[in-house]
């Protein structure tokens, strides 16, 4: 996958979809203002954060009013503390109004997916476990969300059901067995493929098999280090271990002490809240 293009693709798409849907057919509000009125405003941080959104923000002018100049203070993935300028804006007053919420609904809701990530990235310390994120993103905001996650430090799993193969427990029931569900999966030759376990037994079917990624399904610490011990038995025919389920920021570090080479979150991406962010008019 070209993250770039992809990038590119679904910047536009959400940006025109989140206009459409806040604009209608006009700013009814907006148009209280000289049409011929100039001014500048600031993006400010009302709370630490770890921003990404940059894109977003500079796309929804570039679709209202691509004679508005953005200069960016913060850039994506570093951080802001309270008070700190993100960034400047200068153009027509009407389209700064215009692409206020629009802009800042991408923003906090992206360094909030960044700030949340780079928390879990700090807790997991010097351990080599990576943060991963999930399929558990807002609707719409998948690529967004993973392209924020990036920002806070994290690394993405798969992006959908397109890009990667996830043997689930409904899957191995459907196909009989976890070898059976492993020797039925094909795709491209680079295609992860990854089968979830749900307990040591099940390690060592997999293992058996020949899975070359593993997923440990709400694991013990205690089965997580078992099954670690388990892993490194098989030699040059072990497989790269991730930890998930109900991982918090509490439990990150033990998980990560384990030993497992990756540890899916779900939280990073659908349980943030939004960043406190402001937009504030310069008075001349």
């Amino acid at each position: 996958m070209e993250f770039d293009k992809l990038l590119r693709d679904v910047i536009q798409r959400n940006v025109r979809d989140a206009l459409a849907e806040d604009i209608g057919d006009g700013d009814r509000t907006a148009a209280l203002i000289d049409a011929d009125d100039v001014a500048g405003a600031t993006i400010i941080a009302r709370q630490p954060a770890v921003i990404a959104g940059r894109p977003w923000v500079d796309e929804v002018f570039r679709q209202i009013d691509d004679r508005v100049l953005v200069d960016w203070y913060i850039d994506d993935g570093r951080a802001a503390d309270t008070g700190d300028v993100i960034c400047k804006l200068v153009g027509n007053t009407r389209s700064l109004l215009t692409g206020e919420r629009t802009s800042l609904n991408f923003l906090q809701t992206l360094s909030a997916t960044a700030t949340t990530t780079a928390a879990y990235v700090a807790a997991v310390g010097d351990n080599r476990a990576r943060v991963l994120d999930t399929r558990k993103t807002l609707p719409g905001l998948r690529v967004a969300q993973k392209y924020a996650v990036r920002c806070g430090g994290g690394s993405n799993h798969r992006f959908g059901l397109f890009d990667a193969i996830l043997i689930k427990e409904n899957h191995i029931r459907r196909a009989g067995s976890i070898a059976a569900a492993l020797a039925a999966a094909n795709g491209p030759d680079d295609i992860l493929i990854e089968v979830e376990v749900e307990s040591l037994d099940e390690l060592r079917e997999a293992l058996d098999a020949g899975a070359s990624r593993i997923l440990l399904d709400n694991f013990s610490l205690a089965d997580l280090r078992a099954a670690v011990d388990i892993n490194s038995g098989y030699g040059y025919l072990a497989a790269e271990l991730e930890a998930s389920g109900n991982v918090s920021l509490e439990s990150i570090r033990s998980i990560a002490d384990t030993g497992v080479d990756y540890i899916s979150v779900g939280a990073i991406t659908k349980n943030v809240a939004a960043v406190d962010l402001s937009m504030l008019m310069r008075i001349d």
